[in-house]
């Protein structure tokens, strides 16, 4: 700690993300990143960019995004001016809390769901309310009935748990006179996607990420549905914080990814077939399992200790994400791999159940 600290770093308690080791040979399902490559089409686009000589990244790129953001119209089914984009969807729920949830009420959210949003509440100063979850970590919209914004996942993370378009909608007309926030960055793995909404609710913002979808962690790119009054706000935050978030390679690298619908769908479709087999294996070796909409498994097993059992697969070789705190600390978050990984850890995981020691 330094003198010169301000007193809102000094009370600061920043998020933790997942570790990305360095240790070789490890098998990684830890940050829920994709386990296959982005299409073929990505390299070629980011190549196509930078042209023999480079000579394009002296350039800065559009501060409008326009391209990206007709691409994601495109294929979302709405218009340019309903789209933003930004350097992640972390950024993108970033500007969010700073431009649409510092409200007079405080901000409701799960009390077990993505641990950035307590951290850019203690930020920005924003008041907040953590809803308890139901016992199986089901959310229920009732829970949140009463005046000011909200935001949530959907699926949630860590659980993987997702609600409906139906009972989406009824939040937003429970919270009609404030912004709702649904944070979809893993609602390509099978839940619905509340998009579709947006066109009757004024109050509804919807963001997505690459990152897990179009395996495109690496480029940091995230993007914001909503209507264009929504849209505008973001996009002043932006334009007072960074006019250029997302650079040349990335925006093209990003157009390529969305244009290639059938690789997304292949890709898409083996993580959801390997999560459902690598779910059943799990429960087979006494696994408590949550039913997933994700891309990641959330799971425990009653003879071993959330922490134990995350160290011992670490030692295995296999790294996967525990989080110490309160009502999950038994439970680990499982990246679903490609089915090699998935075999390796269901191997490792037997040989630690199996050792009596």
């Amino acid at each position: 700690m330094s003198r010169h600290w301000s007193e809102c770093v000094r009370r600061l308690t920043p998020y933790v993300p997942g570790e990305q080791p360095r240790r070789a040979g490890l098998v990684k399902l830890n940050t829920n990143e994709s386990p296959y490559p982005p299409s073929p089409a990505v390299r070629a686009a980011i190549l196509a960019e930078m042209g023999e000589d480079g000579a394009a990244l002296r350039l800065y790129p559009d501060p409008q995004a326009g391209a990206l953001r007709e691409a994601i119209a495109a294929r979302e089914g709405v218009a340019p001016e309903e789209v933003f984009v930004g350097n992640g969807s972390d950024e993108v729920l970033a500007f969010a809390f700073q431009g649409l949830l510092a409200q007079a009420q405080p901000l409701r959210f799960p009390d077990v769901t993505y641990s950035f949003y307590p951290s850019w509440c203690r930020l920005y100063g924003i008041r907040f309310e953590a809803v308890p979850l139901a016992g199986d970590f089901s959310l229920r919209v009732d829970d949140y009935a009463g005046a000011g914004p909200v935001i949530l996942p959907n699926p949630n993370a860590p659980t993987g748990r997702a609600i409906g378009r139906a009972e989406v909608a009824r939040l937003l007309e429970a919270h009609a006179d404030s912004a709702v926030v649904v944070d979809e960055a893993y609602v390509e793995f099978g839940a619905e996607s509340a998009a579709p909404l947006i066109a009757s609710h004024d109050n509804l913002l919807v963001v997505r990420t690459l990152s897990k979808s179009h395996a495109l962690a690496g480029l940091r790119v995230g993007y914001a549905l909503g209507q264009a009054p929504l849209i505008e706000a973001l996009v002043r935050v932006k334009d007072s914080f960074n006019s250029y978030p997302l650079d040349r390679l990335a925006l093209a690298g990003a157009v390529a990814a969305l244009r290639d619908e059938a690789w997304f769908a292949k890709s898409r479709d083996a993580v959801i077939a390997t999560r459902e087999r690598l779910s059943r294996e799990l429960a087979a070796l006494g696994f408590e399992v949550l039913p997933s909409q994700a891309n990641f498994l959330f799971a425990r097993h009653p003879a071993r200790e959330g922490a134990v059992l995350a160290h011992a697969l670490r030692e295995g070789g296999i790294v996967v994400r525990h989080f110490a705190l309160p009502r999950i600390e038994q439970w680990l978050r499982i990246t679903v791999g490609t089915d090699a990984q998935c075999d390796a850890l269901l191997a490792a995981a037997r040989a630690i159940l199996e050792d009596r020691r």
